[in-house]
């Protein structure tokens, strides 16, 4: 069976972590044929995050640096998937929608599928201001990239895992969401998007609106003197393997490469772990207590 990697940030999520294990339709996913590996970036939470997703069966890689580009980079070097799932540990994405957008993203063949939470009926689930933002900041994504994204912050993407080698990925904040989107754009790979229901959060916001909204316009202007839109030739998809032919792809692979192989060593212990499936999701024991790990390097995995 194909492997299918679901990689989530958290920070200070414990009281979300089982709802949104909750939602991964497990048997929807092995009738598909695909085996599952949850992964749970532990970034710097001190609410016991770590152990609650270790005691639901997921791979827990722990990064001190904080950021949500730098959770997702330490999480993206621990995926084996052949393809990866992403999304946030708040409960606002619609994980149990993930078969659907499987199915899209195999029909049409593509190597990057973004999700677009814009055109979302329940008006509770974001706040007037940051839509009004997140126009703003995709209206300005679209005008200097010319990219198909209708929401450049979205943070559900589905991607082959292959890809990376390509990316050059540099934002360690709120910003990698933008980023890895853009660079998939420029770099030629096929890219689509879909709606999604987008859902109210669990716990408290951690966004900082002002802040995040000024680092990312300045990233989008400086990747976008440093990028520049390879021709559609430069990636080609034949039956889910991704053949790059421009040259000019060797110094960005090099560097994504090199930047992935770091963050894998720091992970010491790399202990086997059993694969997410429906019947071992029924018999969890939530009074198991999970081992822990100590790493020498600022991330650690923690497994069952």
């Amino acid at each position: 069976m194909r492997l299918l990697s679901i990689v989530i940030p958290a920070l200070n999520e414990a009281e979300n972590i089982p709802r949104v294990m909750a939602t991964i339709p497990l048997a929807a996913f092995e009738k598909a044929g695909w085996d599952v590996e949850f992964i749970v970036v532990d970034n710097g939470s001190v609410d016991g995050t770590g152990h609650i997703a270790a005691a639901h069966h997921a791979r827990v890689v722990r990064r001190s640096v904080r950021g949500y580009g730098s959770a997702y980079r330490a999480g993206l070097a621990a995926a084996r998937g052949d393809l990866i799932v992403t999304g946030d540990a708040d409960c606002t994405y619609p994980f149990d929608a993930v078969p659907e957008l499987l199915a899209h993203f195999e029909s049409k063949q593509l190597d990057f599928l973004s999700t677009n939470r814009l055109g979302t009926r329940d008006r509770q689930a974001m706040k007037r201001s940051h839509m009004y933002a997140n126009h703003a900041l995709t209206g300005l994504s679209r005008t200097l990239f010319r990219s198909p994204f209708r929401d450049s912050q979205s943070g559900m993407w589905i991607f082959r895992r292959e890809i990376l080698d390509h990316l050059d990925l540099r934002s360690n904040g709120m910003a990698f969401s933008q980023e890895i989107k853009h660079e998939a754009y420029l770099k030629g790979f096929r890219c689509d998007e879909v709606a999604i229901e987008y859902r109210v959060r669990g716990g408290s916001v951690k966004l900082n609106a002002w802040r995040d909204g000024v680092v990312n316009t300045s990233q989008l202007f400086s990747h976008r003197v440093r990028g520049r839109r390879l021709p559609a030739w430069g990636a080609l998809t034949e039956v889910g393997t991704t053949v790059l032919a421009n040259s000019d792809l060797a110094d960005v692979a090099t560097r994504s490469t090199s930047m992935m192989k770091d963050l894998t060593e720091t992970v010491v212990i790399e202990q086997p772990t059993q694969l997410l499936k429906p019947t071992l999701m029924s018999a969890q024991n939530p009074d198991k207590t999970p081992k822990t790990t100590d790493a020498s390097g600022d991330c650690e995995e923690m497994a069952v």
